[in-house]
């Protein structure tokens, strides 16, 4: 049976798609979501074994409004385990 573990980082929106990168880079992410705080979901990226490249750059854009437009947030991270 699979498990999911979850953690969260706290970015201030400078750092928003450096570490977003960083983590989609390290290959066991399964879901980010990128929350203000107010604890409101700005946008939720789901992440599969077949999305790479090309198909990442819209969310990576629309995570760089997102850095534009927040000081600081909150990334939850849901892993496979």
């Amino acid at each position: 049976m699979k498990t999911k573990k979850e953690e969260t980082f706290q970015v201030n929106g400078e750092d928003l798609i450096k570490k977003v990168k960083e983590l989609i880079n390290e290959g066991n992410i399964r879901q980010i979501s990128i929350v203000d705080k107010n604890e409101k979901t700005l946008i939720v990226l789901p992440l599969t074994l077949g999305v790479v490249g090309a198909i990442l750059v819209p969310a990576l854009a629309a995570v760089g409004a997102i850095a534009a437009l927040v000081t600081e947030c909150t990334i939850k991270v849901e892993r496979r385990a």
